[in-house]
């Protein structure tokens, strides 16, 4: 049976002071099963980067904004098609407001309660269930 190759990334659980989370909108990419699928924004991890300096640089360069990275949040394993999707998530709060789509469609802001109310990628699904789930 063939290795899938695997893909290290980081995401974030980003909190503003009104307690809702962001939510971006991935524009049409290389995976069709991931396109135009919510998503907590964050990215692939470089050669020498810790997980906070990615999720730092990703957050930089996909939205131009600083967040507080506060503590290690969930771990996602997920199995897609063409490749095998490890990804660490860290609960965040927005520190900078000047935000800049430059990678995604859409950016909404939701109260945790809603979280389960948008089309997410597969991956980022029991992410968004777990924020739910600690919203009751």
């Amino acid at each position: 049976m063939e290795q899938k190759k695997i893909i290290r990334t980081v995401a974030g659980v980003i909190e503003n002071e009104n307690g809702e989370i962001m939510c971006t909108l991935r524009d049409q990419g290389k995976y069709d099963y991931v396109s135009f699928k919510w998503e907590f924004p964050g990215g692939k991890i470089e050669e020498g980067e810790t997980l906070e300096q990615t999720l730092e640089r990703e957050l930089r360069e996909e939205l131009e904004i600083k967040v507080d990275i506060e503590e290690f949040f969930y771990q996602v394993e997920h199995d897609y098609p063409d490749f095998h999707l490890s990804m660490a998530v860290f609960k965040c709060k927005l520190i900078s407001h000047n935000i800049h789509m430059n990678v995604h469609k859409d950016i909404k802001w939701l109260n945790p309660k809603d979280m389960l109310e948008l089309d997410w990628a597969a991956a980022d699904l029991p992410v968004a269930q777990k924020v739910y789930d600690l919203s009751k």
